[in-house]
C-alpha cells in the first residue's frame, strides 16, 4: 500500500513562539517516524504580503530552518524546502485563480482580520494568499495537511478548488484531508486565555518566545492569568486559563491531561505554574544551544534547502505538467 503524503508549511516571520513549537514543530518532528511520506515548507513567498526588510527577511529564513533543524528534523527523512525555490507553486496559483471567485477570498476570516491591522498595505497577495495556499498542497498529491483552528477555511478552499478543478476536467488534484493533532493544537494566550498566543501580541507577557532564556520563561508563566480557584483541572470553558496551562505541561512531558491533572492535585496554582515553566524551559534551552549551532554554519542549511528543493521540484514538476496537459496548455520544459 501506497504510504499517504503529508504536507505543512509555515511562514518565516520572525521569532517563533511556544504556541508554533507545539501547534506546529512538534508534531512534524513526530510524523517523521510514521507511516507518512512528509514534505515540509517554509512559506516564504506568503510572508511578502506583510511589509518585509529584505535582510530581515532572509535572515528569518535562516532562524526558521536552523530552528527545525535543532528540533531534531532530520532532512533524511522528509523533504525540506523553500517555498520560492520551486517556481510550480506559483505557476499552479496562476492555474487556480482562474476558478477561483473573489467572493471566497473575500470571506477569508484571515484576510478580513490582516486587512484591520495592516490597513497600509492591503494588497492582493493578501488576498490570493489562500489560492497560494491551496497551491503548495495540491501540487504534491497530498493527502493530509496538519492544520490548527485558524487554518481550517483555507484548507476548506483548497479542498473546494481541487473538487472544482476536477469536475471542470478530469481527476487530477487528491482531495486533501485535516491532520488535527489530538493535543495541543491551539495554544493560547498566557495573558487572554480567550486569544491565541502570537508573537504581535503588544503585551510581551502573553507569550513565550522560541528565545526566552530560563528565567524570562519562569517570569512569563508566573504572571499567567488563571482564575479565583485553586484547582488544577481541566475545563476549558470555565477554566481556560488553566486548562491552556495543562495542554502546555501534557505536550512539554509527555503526559496526559488526565495524569497532569492527578500530578497537582491538592497542589495551588503556584507549584502548578512553577512546574510548568520548568517544563518548558527544560525543553527550550537546549533547543536554543542546538539552533546557535547550525546559525554558525549558514553553508550547511543553504546545502539542505537546496536538496530539499531538488527533491521537491521533480515532485512539482510532474504534476504541473499533468495539469498543463489537462487544460490544453503546451508544456515545454
Amino acid at each position: 500500500m501506497e504510504s499517504k503524503i503529508l504536507f505543512s508549511a509555515i511562514q518565516p516571520s520572525g521569532i517563533l513562539t511556544l504556541g508554533n513549537y507545539i501547534g506546529a514543530i512538534s508534531n512534524w518532528i513526530k510524523l517523521l517516524d510514521t507511516e507518512y511520506n512528509c514534505i515540509f515548507s517554509i512559506a516564504d513567498l506568503h510572508t511578502l504580503t506583510v511589509k518585509q526588510d529584505p535582510v530581515q527577511f532572509k535572515q528569518n529564513v535562516f532562524d526558521l530552518a536552523a530552528t527545525y533543524l535543532a528540533c531534531d528534523l532530520n532532512p533524511d527523512k522528509c523533504i525540506f524546502f523553500l517555498q520560492s525555490s520551486v517556481h510550480q507553486h506559483t505557476e499552479l496559483t496562476w492555474i487556480l485563480n482562474t476558478i477561483t471567485y473573489p467572493g471566497e477570498l473575500q470571506r477569508m476570516t484571515q484576510f478580513k482580520d490582516k486587512s484591520k491591522s495592516h490597513s497600509d498595505n492591503i494588497n492582493m497577495g493578501l488576498m490570493d494568499y489562500p489560492v497560494l495556499m491551496a497551491s503548495d498542497i495540491l501540487l504534491y498529491n497530498t493527502n493530509l495537511v496538519p492544520v490548527g483552528a485558524d487554518q481550517k477555511q483555507h484548507l476548506e478552499l483548497a479542498r473546494n478548488l481541487a473538487e472544482r478543478f476536477n469536475n471542470r476536467y478530469t481527476d487530477t488534484f487528491i482531495i486533501p484531508e485535516p491532520y488535527i493533532s489530538e493535543n495541543g493544537a491551539k495554544i493560547m494566550s498566557l495573558q487572554n486565555p480567550d486569544k491565541k498566543m502570537s508573537k504581535s501580541d503588544a503585551n510581551l507577557n502573553s507569550f513565550i518566545s522560541l528565545n526566552d532564556d530560563e528565567n524570562t520563561i519562569i517570569k512569563k508563566f508566573k504572571k499567567a492569568v488563571t482564575d479565583s480557584e485553586n484547582e488544577v483541572r481541566y475545563d476549558a470553558i470555565n477554566k481556560a486559563g488553566i486548562s491552556n496551562l495543562l495542554t502546555i505541561y501534557s505536550v512539554m512531558t509527555g503526559k496526559t491531561i488526565k495524569e497532569s491533572e492527578n500530578e497537582f492535585s491538592g497542589h495551588g496554582y503556584g507549584v502548578f505554574k512553577t512546574s510548568v515553566a520548568e517544563a518548558v524551559a527544560e525543553v527550550l534551552i537546549p533547543l536554543q544551544k542546538r539552533k546557535t549551532q547550525f546559525l554558525s554554519d549558514k553553508g550547511y542549511i543553504e546545502n539542505v534547502l537546496k536538496n530539499g528543493a531538488e527533491k521537491a521540484l521533480d515532485k512539482a514538476e510532474k504534476k504541473i505538467k499533468q495539469v498543463y496537459n489537462t487544460i490544453g496548455i503546451l508544456y515545454q520544459k
